[in-house]
């Protein structure tokens, strides 16, 4: 196999994942902000346990395979999931923000990646939104003024509690002693056992099969992304990037998120003869639109939807501007940071994930008071 051909075939398997969870997320309607929004407003848990499925396959599954010594995560993964530098702080205002914009947006940035592939005119404004922050923030001091201004003196090093990285069974171990690698392992499958056990104990959860498949096949594409990249393919493609002419960018161990890799599809987009910019996360981003536009295209699901007033608009464009923000802020989304990061067994990961819950949860409630106030939810629920 030629060097070359190495990064071609990385980039190609992501986009082939990606297109299958793009379809499946479609098929099934799995929906992290709809998750949250059914279990707040009607007490249908049904979709917010096929999110905690896919963290409980994703997290057995990168337990398997570091168990398996078949991949090593290193700490400085793409974003740093088990960083020794735990910015607490970054991680619950970030997850708040972006479960804010999330909710404003109609959903998270793999929902607004779905809806674009079946032409939802919102979500393309949402996706340019979130495009346009992380560019900014990646190429003006923007990431300076208004994160690191604030975050960087809250940055907590644990090596100076004598802890190698954020992992809670690295913290468990320093608290009660034990191995940390071991104990990294024990945690975390206890963690899982926990998830799977709560996800299934509902008979609605069980009788749903689109909620199952859907929560199955998102966590297996985050296990699938650890191994492609921490595995003996993801090294190989690693070592190519050092001695290649034109470096590829972002080469380095990661899984799927999707917050900053949009930001790069717009960078990409702005300089399409650019092939190094081609990576992990545009061919996730575009995958998963592919996807999401063929599941639509041959079941007969395509259909433009726009706008229906300027108020409409704008809490679109907020939305969007705040799940740039907030999610460059928690270094990755309801994937990126409520799975994939879930899947490391990082704390800043479960910090993240209740801030976006409580974020998305807190609007929703705001929204229907609001409405409940003017009138408008009494003929909302007349409607329906």
């Amino acid at each position: 196999m030629e060097l070359y051909s190495i990064h071609t075939l990385v980039l190609a398997l992501v986009f082939a994942i990606a297109l299958i969870m793009g379809a499946v997320m479609n098929r099934t309607n799995f929906c992290t902000m709809g998750g949250v929004s059914d279990w707040v407003n009607i007490g249908d848990t049904g979709r917010m346990r096929s999110w905690l499925l896919a963290i409980a396959v994703a997290m057995t599954g990168l337990l398997l395979l570091e168990g398996l010594s078949l991949v090593q995560l290193p700490e400085d993964t793409m974003p740093p999931y088990r960083t020794q530098n735990f910015a607490w702080l970054r991680y619950l205002v970030g997850g708040l923000l972006f479960g804010i914009g999330m909710t404003l947006g109609s959903g998270c940035g793999t929902k607004t990646l779905v809806r674009i592939g079946t032409g939802n005119l919102k979500s393309l404004l949402v996706a340019a939104m979130i495009g346009l922050v992380v560019y900014l923030m990646f190429t003006t001091q923007l990431f300076a003024v208004s994160v690191q201004s604030w975050a960087a003196p809250t940055i907590v090093d644990l090596s100076r509690y004598g802890m190698q990285d954020q992992a809670v069974g690295t913290i468990v171990a320093r608290l009660v002693g034990g191995d940390p690698a071991a104990m990294r392992l024990i945690v975390g499958a206890l963690i899982a056992a926990a998830l799977f056990w709560f996800v299934f104990r509902s008979e609605d959860l069980r009788a749903s099969r689109d909620n199952i498949i859907g929560g199955v096949v998102v966590g297996l594409a985050i296990v699938a992304g650890w191994y492609i990249t921490a595995g003996p393919l993801g090294q190989a493609w690693y070592d190519y990037a050092m001695f290649a002419d034109q470096r590829p960018s972002r080469v380095g161990v990661q899984s799927f998120t999707f917050v900053s890799p949009i930001g790069d599809s717009l960078r990409y987009l702005l300089e399409p003869t650019q092939l190094t910019l081609l990576t992990f996360g545009t061919m996730a981003v575009f995958g998963v639109i592919a996807g999401s536009f063929l599941y639509g295209l041959f079941t007969g699901g395509l259909r433009f939807e726009r706008f229906h007033s300027f108020q409409d608009f704008r809490n679109h464009a907020v939305g969007g501007l705040l799940m740039g923000y907030g999610g460059f802020v928690a270094m990755g989304c309801t994937i990126g940071q409520g799975i994939t990061g879930l899947s490391t067994v990082a704390l800043g990961s479960f910090l993240a994930f209740g801030g976006i819950v409580a974020g998305a949860a807190a609007t929703m409630k705001v929204q229907y008071y609001l409405m409940d106030e003017r009138g408008f939810w009494p003929a909302l629920r007349a409607g329906d």
